[in-house]
């Protein structure tokens, strides 16, 4: 079992940063791919990053690239999104997911076991 607790949303002006932090419990937080997923209003939840257990793979949504940054600390058992360049469209609630599936398809909701409750973006123009 794995709890996922987000944090790190807020206001921010269309050019700004924000970081985004999602604290994981449980042992084998190293064993799951983390990613991150977000829902706008009116709409559907999108994907929008994952990161691979080692840390190393990360893969993007074509709208984030390039702007987004997805990070692991397995020894604090912690996934981060830093987002620069944020845009109004940015806008949305963030949830952080854990998955335990092996085959890839990382950027697909139904692959991930576990999700976090979500923390609010909201971005100004």
């Amino acid at each position: 079992q794995v709890q996922l607790v987000e944090s790190g949303g807020g206001l921010a002006q269309a050019g700004g940063s924000l970081r985004l932090s999602c604290a994981a419990s449980g042992r084998t937080f190293s064993n799951y791919v983390m990613g991150w997923f977000r829902q706008a209003p009116g709409k559907e939840r999108e994907f929008v990053a994952y990161i691979h257990r080692n840390g190393v793979l990360t893969y993007y949504a074509d709208h984030v690239k390039g702007r987004f940054t997805i990070s692991r600390d397995n020894a604090k058992k912690t996934v981060y999104l830093q987002m620069n360049s944020l845009k109004p469209e940015d806008t949305a609630v963030y949830y952080c997911a854990a998955s335990s599936r092996v085959a890839g398809g990382w950027d697909y909701q139904t692959k991930y076991d576990y999700w976090g409750q979500g923390t609010q973006v909201t971005v100004s123009s």
